[in-house]
C-alpha cells in the first residue's frame, strides 16, 4: 500500500528584501529516493519527485533499454518505505533472461562508479538511430512548443524549482508533460506516460526545460523522437551524439529566438542563413 505523499510542501522561511526582512511562507518541491527493483534487486536509486511512479518506471525500462516495448512488463508495484519508494518491477521471461545477462555482464570485481570497461561501454551505448523520421518542423513551432510547456508546468509555476518534460506535435501541441525535480527523470516520466497511451515517439518533439546533455539525446532517441527542443544549451557530447542519431537538436530557444546544432534541415521555414 503506498501511501499519497505530496509532491510540493510549504514552508516557512525569513524573507530578506530593501524594504525589510519578515517571516513569510513558500512552497518547495519534495524530493525522495525511489528505487527500481527487478526481480528483488535493486538496480537504480534515483531522487525524484514522488508522482507518476507508473510512468516513471515504464519509462526508465525503455529508456534504459531494459525492455524492449511495455508489453515486456509483467507488473509494476510501488511500496513506500517511510525513507524512500521502492518500485518492484517484474519482467516476462524474455526480458528477464535478457536482463539478467546484462547484469552479469556489467558486474564488475568493484563498486566505485564507472568502473571498467563494462561500465564506460554501458554509459556510453549506441544511440537509437531516428534518422529516417520525415517530421519536420516550422520555427514557429519551435517557439510554440516552449510557449505551450511552460502552461502545463503546475508544479514549477508554485515552486519555480522542478524540470518539464512535454512531447509536441504539429497542429495539436503539448499532448503530454510531466515534471520531476530531476530533468533525466521528467523525460523518463514522459516517456512512460507516451508508451501508455499508445503515441508514437516519431509524430512529435521531446521539449525539455534544461540543458541537454549525452543522456537527454539517448533518452529522445529511445522515444523514437527526431527531435529534441530545449531551453538551455546542449554539451558538446549531445550534439555529436544527436548528429550520430540523425536527431535535430534546437536549443537556447528564448522568445523567437533559437540554434540550432544538428541536422537543421527539418527546420523547414524561418531560418536565416549565415548567423554568426
Amino acid at each position: 500500500m503506498t501511501r499519497e505523499r505530496p509532491p510540493i510542501s510549504q514552508i516557512s522561511r525569513l524573507a530578506r528584501r530593501a524594504s525589510g526582512t519578515a517571516a513569510a511562507n513558500r512552497m518547495v518541491p519534495e524530493e525522495t529516493p525511489v528505487a527500481f527493483s527487478f526481480a528483488g534487486t535493486t538496480h537504480a536509486v534515483m531522487m525524484a519527485s514522488p508522482a507518476d511512479f507508473e510512468d516513471f518506471a515504464l519509462g526508465f525500462s525503455l529508456t534504459e533499454g531494459i525492455i524492449a516495448k511495455p508489453d515486456e512488463i509483467e507488473a509494476i508495484e510501488v511500496e513506500d518505505h517511510g525513507a524512500g519508494i521502492d518500485i518492484q518491477i517484474r519482467l516476462k521471461d524474455s526480458a528477464n533472461t535478457r536482463f539478467e545477462a546484462r547484469r552479469r555482464r556489467l558486474a564488475g570485481p568493484v563498486g566505485c562508479g564507472l568502473c571498467g570497461i563494462e561500465s564506460i561501454e554501458e554509459a556510453m551505448r549506441s544511440v537509437d538511430a531516428v534518422g529516417a523520421s520525415k517530421l519536420t518542423l516550422e520555427a514557429d513551432d519551435i517557439v510554440r512548443s516552449v510557449k505551450l510547456l511552460s502552461k502545463v508546468q503546475p508544479l514549477h509555476t508554485e515552486t519555480g524549482a522542478v524540470h518539464a518534460a512535454g512531447f509536441y506535435v504539429p497542429g495539436k501541441g503539448i499532448v503530454m508533460a510531466r515534471e520531476d525535480v530531476g530533468r533525466h527523470n521528467a523525460l523518463d516520466k514522459l516517456a512512460g506516460a507516451l508508451a501508455k497511451a499508445g503515441i508514437d515517439g516519431a509524430s512529435g518533439a521531446v521539449v525539455v526545460t534544461s540543458r541537454v546533455s549525452v543522456e537527454m539525446v539517448q533518452k529522445t532517441a529511445a522515444i523514437g523522437s527526431a527531435f529534441i527542443i530545449a531551453v538551455s544549451a546542449p554539451t558538446a557530447l549531445a550534439i555529436r551524439t544527436a548528429q550520430e542519431a540523425g536527431m535535430t537538436l534546437v536549443a537556447l530557444v528564448r522568445g523567437d529566438d533559437f540554434d540550432i546544432f544538428s541536422h537543421p534541415d527539418r527546420v523547414i521555414s524561418g531560418v536565416a542563413q549565415h548567423v554568426a
